[in-house]
């Protein structure tokens, strides 16, 4: 169930904050398959150097990916797969959004043309 309390609700709204970032989504888009540095992660998404460094900071710092030190390289990978689950869902949702709005399109326009 979940938790009401404002300190809960905080943290919650905190945590679609860090994803309601379309750049942030790209970066953690980019990590699905497996981690990266920050060359690949531009690569990826077309996003600057400083663009990426900078929401891979927001990313570590909520902890949903982590930083791994490799040689003079440091990579960057998922530490909850959930997040995925959570875009997923929140897609099925607004593919189903969409489906009945074009019903409702299509219902007006039958609409309109027997008038």
């Amino acid at each position: 169930m979940l938790e009401t309390s404002p300190a809960a609700l905080s943290q919650i709204a905190d945590y679609f904050k860090v994803l309601s970032e379309v750049s942030r989504l790209q970066v953690l888009c980019s990590l699905r398959s497996g981690s990266k540095n920050v060359t690949e992660i531009m690569k990826i998404t077309g996003l600057g150097q400083a663009n990426v460094s900078k929401h891979l900071q927001i990313l570590t710092k909520a902890g949903m990916i982590k930083r791994q030190p490799q040689g003079v390289s440091v990579f960057y990978e998922i530490t909850d797969r959930l997040i995925f689950e959570i875009c997923e869902l929140v897609c099925a949702r607004l593919s189903i959004r969409l489906e009945e709005q074009s019903q409702q399109l299509k219902q007006l326009d039958a609409l309109r043309i027997s008038h």
